[in-house]
């Protein structure tokens, strides 16, 4: 039999090689660590990672078949140290794979890229308008060039034919997956994170950058609606005098840093008659963010539009009900373990509020079920395989012509 021929790929590390990653930063970092994972044993897979300045430290470390390539200028990186790198080397390198949207205009190698989400082409007016201009021209150029796409949900992979007419057979589907270990504070941690931020049970979490496509100020009006009923079921009980379950007023947290075009946002916030139940903690650690997961009674993310959907899942992992939007791929993440309204109706999301607010028992066991069915669906490893498949079926069908 005769020895496979030993393929090397070279992997743009750029948008993994960052200390506070979110994001696409998370999914470029996952993917190149599971890659590193799964590829120890093959030695006729062989990779470069391609970086502007050297690793950080929980990058993989290098070893036989896993190398890291530091070469600048850092400024136009992408444009023009990484073309001219590939060109020098093009002997040496099978193609490129880009865990994110950007590849060299000039690309002498060819290449795989990725697309996380198409909101800038259904929203554009909720980006910046350098980065819409970036994502746009760069990322069709990207798109329309490359070998293979990878897509980060079915939702994204629809998107991708849509917009930039490929083949169904050209886009893989490589979901991400829960990050991390289940990190959380300990008592004495919470407790003083807890009082920080004057965080009390019981609490509606949202975990993300607040700017106006995670549609957070119709999050805030729901929420009112939802306080609305709360008060109103309590009045309902004082006067019937019936001993029912006494139900307290909710706090709404919003964990994540302040992004772009958000001043419509920090108005809302300001004006609303809840204001100071709405709790702004800025950008959160692991162990903080597990801990909010943990305790809070449902996680929402009701966005206008969602590649995917990291803390959805993140939540089923925490065993906390997320509320989801019924749109784009946000249902793809959380199956039958989630709760969804439509992203434009403050009323119907408010419903579903109160209904995870009010679960029972029972009701609580159903969805802790369910949650751990639908995780069986994302892994890291899993999605790393496909990619990896895809990388050398292309790169062996190259070396034949």
């Amino acid at each position: 039999m005769n020895k496979p021929k030993t393929i090397h790929i070279a992997l743009d590390g750029n948008e993994a090689n960052i200390t506070d990653r979110v994001g696409s930063n998370v999914y470029a970092f996952e993917i190149l660590s599971a890659l590193e994972k799964i590829t120890r044993n093959k030695p006729d897979v062989q990779f470069s990672v391609l970086l502007r300045s050297e690793p950080i430290t929980d990058l993989p470390t290098a070893r036989a078949g896993w190398e890291y390539q530091i070469f600048g200028p850092a400024k136009l990186w992408t444009q023009w140290a990484l073309p001219l790198h590939l060109f020098m080397h093009r002997q040496k390198y099978d193609l490129l794979f880009s865990p994110g949207h950007y590849t060299p205009q000039l690309c002498p190698v060819p290449y795989v890229s990725s697309v996380m989400d198409t909101a800038y082409l259904e929203y554009p007016q909720y980006f910046q308008q350098k980065d819409l201009l970036q994502l746009t021209k760069w990322t069709e150029r990207a798109v329309k060039h490359a070998a293979k796409v990878v897509a980060i949900s079915e939702q994204t992979k629809k998107s991708v034919i849509k917009h930039y007419h490929r083949s169904p057979n050209d886009v893989v589907v490589a979901y991400p997956a829960f990050t991390g270990q289940n990190l959380a504070l300990n008592y004495q941690e919470t407790k003083a994170f807890f009082k920080r931020h004057t965080i009390s049970e019981p609490y509606l979490l949202f975990v993300g950058t607040l700017q106006p496509r995670k549609n957070i100020v119709t999050l805030i009006e729901a929420f009112e609606i939802f306080s609305r009923m709360v008060a109103g079921r309590a009045l309902k009980s004082r006067r019937s005098k019936r001993k029912t379950t006494r139900l307290k007023p909710a706090k709404l947290v919003l964990a994540g840093k302040v992004g772009w075009l958000a001043d419509d946002i920090l108005e809302r916030i300001e004006s609303s008659p809840v204001k100071k139940r709405i709790i702004r903690t800025g950008f959160i650690s692991q162990a903080e963010k597990g801990t909010l997961y943990k305790n809070a009674f449902a996680s929402i993310l009701v966005g206008l539009y969602e590649g995917f959907g990291i803390p959805p899942l993140e939540s089923l992992t925490w065993q906390t009900p997320p509320i989801v939007s019924n749109t784009s791929s946000l249902p793809e993440v959380v199956g039958k373990a989630g709760l969804t309204a439509h992203p434009l109706n403050p009323q119907q999301i408010a419903e579903q509020i109160w209904q995870a607010y009010t679960m029972n028992n029972s009701q609580k066991a159903s969805f802790r079920r369910k949650a751990r069915e639908q995780l069986k669906k994302f892994s890291w490893e899993k999605s790393a395989a496909t990619i990896l498949d895809t990388l050398e079926d292309l790169a062996r069908h190259q070396s034949q012509h």
